[in-house]
């Protein structure tokens, strides 16, 4: 069985010990700064395409005046297995 070789950041109950959390805090703002951003414009994005959508009011889109109807398939009815001349 492989061993999963230990980092130092972790303690031997993996959580995050002293030195993980001091390497991490000079990125702690950029990154917070970062998803903040990205973040912003995924919202930004869904809410000009909702907008932009909802403005659109299909007068330029033809209705029919009665929906189409299917065209007449002969031979076909409820019951669609053939009987043999000797099936009585």
């Amino acid at each position: 069985m492989a061993v999963i070789p230990r980092s130092s950041y972790y303690d031997r109950d993996y959580r995050q010990t002293a030195a993980l959390l001091r390497a991490r805090r000079p990125y702690l703002v950029k990154n917070i700064v970062t998803g903040a951003a990205i973040f912003g414009f995924a919202i930004g994005v869904y809410a000009f395409t909702i907008h932009a959508v909802s403005q659109d009011n299909f007068e330029d889109v033809a209705i029919p005046d009665a929906p189409a109807q299917p065209a007449h398939t002969p031979n076909v009815g409820t019951n669609t297995i053939a009987r043999s001349p000797s099936a009585k």
